[in-house]
């Protein structure tokens, strides 16, 4: 038995009534995978940190067991993705050049990088870079902890990867995360908050802004590399 408040009584009985959840939560990282990835893979995987939540649960401590599974469950997903090591060296390779070139052109501009100026730091064609990132969207799942410099800018507390960017701002790791997010160009910090806040997967968020899945991947994308780029810079 574990400990919980009203009807919830053991651990059965939530994994039961989240098992949707788990679905839900598969699905929305889905969005942003690679077609090898199968839901079922996630899913399952979920389910064990779905399990986990249920036995650690303790209602006592005043968070809902929905927001802490959800974190369990996302978790369980992401660490099954990087322990597969489907992630191709070259993705890898891109991801790092294209933070990299984003910091040094923001540098020597003092503004936001355009597209086609990170394009030509790269010495590759706009549709090159555009297709770069596009590639490392599908590929690579990016949490806040994997931002370089992170530790360092932020500090070392516990992340809510359930919070919105606005319930986020409670901490200091947050406070500073928001602070960079609202330095974005407006249409790339709209596409994180439909995202991450608003729970809407690619082709929802391409419909919401009259755009193609493929670029709304590419401007998230880039978002998070301008993100990396910027966290870099301040932790220097």
């Amino acid at each position: 038995m574990i400990k919980t408040h009203g009807y919830y009584s053991n651990t059965s009985d939530l994994i039961e009534r989240h098992s949707e959840l788990v679905k839900k939560i598969a699905y929305h990282l889905l969005a942003r995978l690679p077609a090898s990835v199968l839901v079922d893979d996630l899913v399952q995987s979920g389910m064990i940190g779905l399990l986990e939540a249920a036995r650690n649960f303790d209602g006592n401590k005043g968070a809902s067991f929905e927001t802490f599974a959800g974190i369990r469950i996302r978790g369980a997903m992401l660490d099954e993705m990087r322990r597969g090591d489907w992630v191709p060296r070259s993705v890898h390779k891109n991801s790092r050049t294209i933070a990299s070139a984003i910091a040094d052109v923001e540098k020597r501009t003092g503004r936001n990088a355009k597209e086609a100026e990170v394009a030509e730091q790269l010495c590759v064609t706009l549709a090159e870079y555009q297709q770069m990132l596009h590639d490392v969207n599908c590929a690579k799942l990016v949490a806040y902890e994997d931002i370089p410099g992170a530790e360092d800018l932020f500090g070392t507390g516990s992340v809510n990867h359930d919070a919105t960017f606005n319930e986020v701002s409670e901490n200091q790791f947050s406070n500073k995360l928001v602070a960079m997010i609202k330095q974005l160009p407006e249409r790339e910090a709209l596409v994180l908050s439909l995202y991450y806040d608003e729970e809407l997967n690619l082709k929802e968020i391409g419909l919401v802004l009259d755009v193609s899945e493929s670029r709304v991947s590419q401007i998230h994308s880039q978002a998070l590399h301008r993100l990396k780029a910027k966290a870099k810079a301040q932790a220097a």
